[in-house]
């Protein structure tokens, strides 16, 4: 009975050892939290204030119906954390969700801050073809890395759904079930990237902690659903 229970406990503690990283990451996870109640666009602002004009729910989705809405922000702020949405875009159209965003004086939008994850037309919009090796396609970390897999994405028109993960200095971007992009969101390998980039020398890009989540207003008709988050 001793030795059977001896065993036991050991193989117990091997479970426990061999599973510590995952139970440990786990347990840190909050619990999801709503940013969109399908009905009002209560939790956002305009990115430094005043009345939200142009944005509009529809059909359970916040909507960008034309340009000079603004960008959009929650007024929570968020480290580490794990988003998920849905997006759709106009045919040709762009949009990003930026997220670490600060409002500061100094700053003239949410993308001085904000590291992007792009929303686009991959198919017809220009800058699906101007950025250095793919990284203005949908899914990418905004002219830092593209995705991986340039057919994760789905046309104008249809629904995608993305998720976001920022957390212990590393970052996620998935499309539509597939991750296509794993990037640092510190340190030297992201300062290489960012001094190879068109945010070189740009005070407070990426430099932050911690900030709002930003919906970006580039103009074109866009759509999102669905939006919740969890802290890490």
């Amino acid at each position: 009975m001793k030795s059977t229970k001896m065993v036991v406990g050991a193989l117990l503690a091997l479970c426990i050892l061999g599973g510590s990283s995952a139970y440990t990451t786990f347990s840190k996870k909050g619990k999801w939290e709503s940013l969109f109640d399908g009905k009002t666009l209560k939790g956002w602002k305009k990115w430094k204030g005043g009345e939200i004009t142009k944005w509009k729910v529809e059909d359970g989705a916040m909507v960008l119906m034309e340009k000079g809405g603004g960008d959009l922000l929650t007024e929570k702020e968020y480290g580490d954390f794990e988003l998920e949405l849905e997006w759709k875009i106009s045919e040709k159209g762009n949009s990003g969700i930026m997220y670490h965003v600060q409002e500061g004086e100094k700053y003239c939008c949410p993308y001085s801050t904000g590291p992007e994850i792009q929303v686009l037309d991959d198919a017809k919009h220009p800058d699906s073809f101007a950025g250095k090796e793919g990284n203005h396609k949908a899914g990418s970390l905004y002219d830092l890395l593209p995705p991986s897999d340039l057919t994760a994405v789905k046309p104008a028109g249809e629904w995608n759904k993305a998720r976001i993960v920022i957390n212990k200095g590393k970052g996620e971007s998935w499309l539509n079930g597939k991750k296509v992009v794993d990037f640092p969101t510190q340190g030297p390998e992201w300062d290489a990237m960012v001094a190879k980039s068109k945010f070189k020398g740009w005070d407070g890009f990426g430099s932050f902690a911690k900030g709002s989540i930003a919906l970006q207003d580039h103009g074109d008709k866009v759509w999102y659903r669905n939006i919740r988050i969890r802290e890490l």
